[in-house]
């Protein structure tokens, strides 16, 4: 999620809060990037990426991932998926089965890779579409997020 990455470090850099940015951005669902202020299955901050829209007045996730933000082995900041939600689709998956603890204990392989794949796919859509021009002109102009 090297396109989410730039935008939360663009927040971070103009002065800005990066526990929860919106971005509008045309025809497009508004994109919400948000720390929730939990850890995740394996003890790091977990970052939401969501498009949102609506449906009969209710918001619905469109779709929703959840990452750990780590340092990662290169020491750069890196986003790993764990969770994928669509409510439209009633879709709920997860990575990782957990202990009482909320530890990880048990990887779903293949849900890990469909993750990844479709986190890169949707970053790079996430550009395609404009959302980091769009942020970044909204710092430019002091529209607030």
């Amino acid at each position: 999620m090297k396109n989410v990455l730039k935008i939360l470090e663009m927040a971070r850099a103009a002065g800005r809060p990066v526990d929860h940015i919106k971005i509008e951005n045309g025809g497009w669902m508004a994109l919400v990037i948000e720390y929730l202020g939990v850890a995740g299955p394996h003890g790091y901050p977990v970052v939401s990426v969501a498009h949102y829209g609506e449906m009969n007045g209710d918001l619905m996730r469109d779709p929703d991932m959840e990452f750990e933000l780590t340092d990662g082995i290169t020491g750069e900041l890196a986003m790993f998926p764990f969770s994928y939600r669509n409510d439209y689709m009633g879709v709920d998956r997860q990575v990782y089965g957990l202990n009482d603890q909320g530890r990880a204990v048990t990887v779903n392989l293949s849900e890990k890779r469909d993750e990844e794949s479709f986190a890169r796919t949707w970053d790079k859509n996430i550009a395609d579409q404009g959302f980091v021009k769009k942020y970044e002109a909204d710092l430019t102009e002091g529209v607030k997020a």
